[in-house]
């Protein structure tokens, strides 16, 4: 039997299981003092408002900063930005991709990151790099869905 669906190489797929309901995990993605637990600290982010621009800042030496924008939102179900690290000479545009299913009691979050060039290898070592770093960012997510709402 053979795989009907390969992967795209060119795109990075992470799938996550939450024990929380969808709403729950809507308010973590758009909630700019929820995100900035579990990804990063943001300039102007304002929810899932299609067409906003904001910066996440990193916290590195030297500061970096990553510019975003809302290019599509479905409350509760899903949001995509576009992701442009500013740190490069020829700073690459990726598009992030948070879709949200109800399964059970909880929820499936599947994240995907697309748009790298993986014939470049500059662009080849950030994707594998930003995979490594979602799988980690998906962690957090989960650490922070396990508190209490404030």
């Amino acid at each position: 039997m053979g795989i009907e669906n390969e992967l795209d190489p060119s795109q990075v797929e992470l799938g996550r299981f939450y024990p929380q309901p969808p709403e729950a995990v809507w308010r973590a993605l758009t909630d700019s003092a929820v995100v900035e637990q579990w990804l990063l600290p943001s300039i102007g982010f304002d929810g899932a408002q299609v067409g906003t621009h904001f910066l996440f800042t990193v916290p590195s030496n030297p500061p970096a900063e990553v510019a975003c924008e809302v290019l599509a939102a479905t409350e509760g179900e899903a949001m995509t930005w576009s992701w442009m690290d500013m740190r490069g000479p020829q700073p690459a545009r990726w598009i992030v991709t948070w879709e949200l299913q109800p399964q059970g009691h909880g929820t499936r979050v599947l994240l995907t990151a697309s748009g790298f060039d993986i014939e470049d290898k500059r662009q080849r070592m950030q994707r594998n790099n930003l995979e490594r770093g979602w799988r980690q960012v998906l962690s957090k997510l989960g650490d922070v869905l396990e508190r209490p709402v404030a």
